[in-house]
């Protein structure tokens, strides 16, 4: 698996529309540590506890698996060439700081569990970036993750056992005992994203 490989075509929905996500501008409030960092924040609260499935199998939690400053993004392994692009844009972001002596996590959540095992999604983080955590589980634990962050996703009818997935394509910044504190847009560069993030770590 190639980590830049991109094959055919992808629908992908309009992940600013449908009731997924909405989002608002922030000011800065004095009670902000992170004010200076924000350009925008979500309506309302993001993010939350999660219990999913690790790529040895092992079932953990967000307490498990957010030890440090994470950037989380939901995709899936199946994704023709929308999920290859954002995830590795995100190892580039992450390999920019890592140089910058700043350690970020990289999560990769699986928004497809039929097909998504949890060797699959570890075999997929692996080639994207060697400190990436893939992690998937039953549809229930997948929903309840995903509702938590409020991102969209919807299957397609399968064609021959084959199918595509629309879902939102959001990547969140989350910090440890903090929780959610910064979203990125598809459109971000790697150093941009490095640079903001950089800012949000600097804060704690």
């Amino acid at each position: 698996m190639n980590r830049n490989i991109a094959i055919g075509a992808v629908v992908v929905a309009a992940t600013f529309l449908l009731g997924s996500v909405w989002f608002v501008m922030q000011g800065s409030g004095d009670d902000d540590q992170f004010a200076q960092c924000r350009s925008s924040t979500v309506a309302g609260d993001l993010g939350g506890p999660f219990e999913l499935v690790n790529a040895a199998n092992e079932t953990v939690t967000d307490k498990d698996v957010i030890t440090a400053p994470s950037l989380i993004y939901f995709g899936y392994t199946f994704c023709p060439d929308v999920c290859p692009l954002d995830v590795d844009r995100n190892a580039s972001a992450i390999e920019i700081l890592e140089e910058r002596g700043t350690m970020v996590t990289p999560i990769f959540i699986s928004i497809d569990p039929a097909r998504d095992t949890p060797e699959v999604v570890g075999e997929f983080a692996e080639v994207m970036h060697p400190r990436m955590i893939g992690l998937t589980g039953s549809p229930e634990q997948v929903k309840a993750a995903s509702q938590a962050y409020r991102t969209y996703y919807k299957a397609h009818p399968a064609v021959d056992d084959e199918y595509l997935v629309d879902h939102s394509t959001f990547s969140y910044l989350v910090m440890p005992e903090i929780g959610f504190v910064e979203y990125f847009r598809r459109e971000v560069t790697p150093d941009e994203m490095a640079d903001k993030i950089g800012c949000f770590v600097d804060q704690l």
